[in-house]
């Protein structure tokens, strides 16, 4: 089932980009396995996936050495939910990218546990372009000034911005918020900031997925349309 999932999901996005004229390729598909079991970590691996989400890092934790225990290759690890600050520690051991970096707070303690193991510890700065309460996120206007702050610390690399849509009867209405996201991101590459090239756009889930690869996703965020039926 997962492997027929990953290849329903891979058509629809060679069938998107050759509408935009885009690469498949240069289109990352992140699986969301939350209160989902390693086995089926393992066969998402074995149809093609290679990079695996996670929203509490307790639960990625196990995953993690539980994969890697299976030896089935290359697995790239990315922390897509809220980080709490006393959680980096181990967040920095596991994760390849932390997607939700909102304050420059955070920021310094994910630069101060990465110096520690000597690592290079790249992340995404998670822009709130919703405008329900209940999401987390810089807002544009606040962003500027951290990401200014954030490019300083020596074992942080800025690899681009993530933002989640509000939840919409339509997913035309999120095209909004992920054309916000790509002006944001296209304002911040015109400062050539050093540590900063914003090379990923992380947006899109499995209800708006399709939406946001048109407003230029790189890197989309998927669960449910993965691993159910």
């Amino acid at each position: 089932m997962i492997k027929d999932n990953i290849g329903k999901v891979k058509e629809r996005i060679v069938s998107l980009c050759a509408k935009a004229g885009r690469n498949p390729e240069d289109i990352t598909i992140v699986a969301i396995s939350k209160g989902r079991p390693v086995e089926a970590i393992k066969e998402s691996v074995e149809a093609g996936i290679r990079d695996i989400g996670e929203n509490r890092v307790q639960e990625a934790l196990l995953k993690y050495y539980a994969v890697k225990e299976m030896n089935i290759g290359a697995v790239r690890w990315h922390m897509v939910g809220h980080l709490q600050t006393n959680k980096v520690k181990d967040a920095v051991a596991i994760f390849d990218l932390i997607h939700s970096v909102d304050t420059l707070h955070l920021a310094r303690e994910i630069n101060k546990q990465a110096g520690k193991i000597n690592k290079i510890q790249d992340l995404l700065v998670e822009i709130k372009t919703s405008p329900e309460e209940s999401k987390t996120g810089m807002t544009a206007r606040a962003a500027v000034s951290v990401i200014n702050e954030i490019v300083k610390l020596n074992n942080i690399r800025i690899k681009g911005l993530m933002t989640i849509a509000p939840a919409v009867d339509d997913a035309e209405k999120a095209r909004v918020y992920f054309k916000e996201l790509r002006e944001f991101r296209d304002k911040i590459n015109s400062f050539h900031l050093e540590s900063c090239d914003m090379c990923f756009l992380s947006m899109g889930m499995t209800d708006d997925y399709e939406v946001a690869i048109e407003e230029g996703s790189n890197m989309v965020r998927l669960g449910r349309v993965i691993f159910d039926e």
